[in-house]
């Protein structure tokens, strides 16, 4: 749905509050329609993220898995190369 919202679960280190909430604020933007919400819709834009990135954090910490940990430098290189392969460089 949300090609911006990233897996969180499984990676070494874990992900972090700010990783949760920024996916918590990708998912509601997505839901909404909105990037930023107007002033009387605002609270409970920010309260739905609020909840959005709370029970995220619930599900990743109930999670359990026996795989290893992703390295997060790894998938980083690898998402950068299928880019480049989707989209070719720029220069």
């Amino acid at each position: 749905m949300c090609r911006n919202i990233r897996s969180l679960y499984n990676f070494d280190p874990p992900a972090t509050d700010e990783e949760v909430l920024a996916a918590a604020l990708q998912f509601i933007r997505k839901v909404s329609g909105f990037h930023e919400p107007s002033t009387v819709n605002k609270e409970a834009f920010e309260r739905s993220v609020d909840k959005v990135a709370k029970i995220t954090k619930q599900l990743l910490d109930s999670l359990v898995t026996q795989a290893h940990p992703h390295n997060r430098e790894l998938e980083a290189a690898k998402a950068h190369n299928r880019a480049l392969q989707r989209f070719g460089s720029k220069g």
